[in-house]
């Protein structure tokens, strides 16, 4: 029973850090998640569909993305694939935290994967020693549900807004873009030819391809974009070791 006790006690402990944690990346999301129900509100989609999207998809430029998207139009199966490829990181955060976070039913483990994200992986890979269950809940609650709830009072606001300035939101939504592309230009060349070789090809496959398809010209561009820098980085790379 002593045991029982000093487990609960322990787990209350860790989960109330990571609920303090928390708090620090809920709110930076406070900004981002009140921009994203404003434009939600712009591009068309109601109060509950801006809060489903963020209940379900929880995954901020996939969102900003998916609006885009939307907006010009295009069809749930290229929104799929587009959100797909930009969160398929995801899939080496969770592999690489698996190693870090203590063992437990891998149910258990998939529950609080869905709350993982770029700042949540940041602060769990970095801590010391092992990160338990219920540290990695109350760190992924606190982010989830500012995101969630932010985004809903984002639209609200939204809604209140004058029309003339609700149409102009969608300006915020490449700005959003540009901020979210300029830090990683500066920390690598490689981004910069990333974006202009995948910027050239959608601009190439958006003159060709009929209106309809302009979903899929940024699918194909994004592809071809990161296979084609990626390659030619290898290349480089080799011609410069065997030099």
């Amino acid at each position: 029973m002593r045991a029982v006790t000093v487990i609960s006690e322990k787990n209350h402990l860790n989960f109330k850090a990571g609920l303090q944690d928390g708090i620090t990346i809920g709110i930076g999301y406070l900004p981002v998640a009140l921009t994203f129900g404003l434009l939600a509100k712009s591009t068309g989609l109601s109060l509950g569909e801006t809060i489903l999207m963020s209940m379900i998809v929880y995954a901020g430029a996939a969102q900003y993305i998916s609006l885009n998207l939307i907006a010009l139009g295009t069809g749930p199966i290229a929104i799929i694939i587009t959100t797909f490829i930009v969160n398929i990181r995801h899939f080496l955060m969770t592999a690489s935290l698996n190693e870090k976070v203590e063992k437990d039913h891998p149910f258990i483990k998939a529950i609080y994967a869905f709350g993982i994200t770029d700042e949540t992986f940041s602060l769990a890979a970095t801590k010391e020693g092992r990160v338990s269950t219920s540290y990695m809940f109350g760190l992924t609650i606190v982010a989830y549900g500012s995101w969630v709830i932010n985004s809903g009072i984002g639209h609200f606001v939204g809604a209140s807004l004058p029309e003339v300035l609700q149409e102009s939101m969608a300006i915020a939504l490449y700005a959003m873009f540009i901020g979210l592309l300029v830090p990683p230009l500066k920390k690598e060349r490689k981004i910069v030819y990333l974006a202009v070789f995948a910027a050239l090809l959608n601009c190439i496959f958006t003159y060709i391809f009929p209106p309809d398809w302009s979903g899929w010209a940024i699918v194909i561009s994004t592809l071809l974009s990161a296979v084609g820098v990626e390659m030619l980085a290898k290349a480089s790379k080799g011609v410069n070791q065997n030099g």
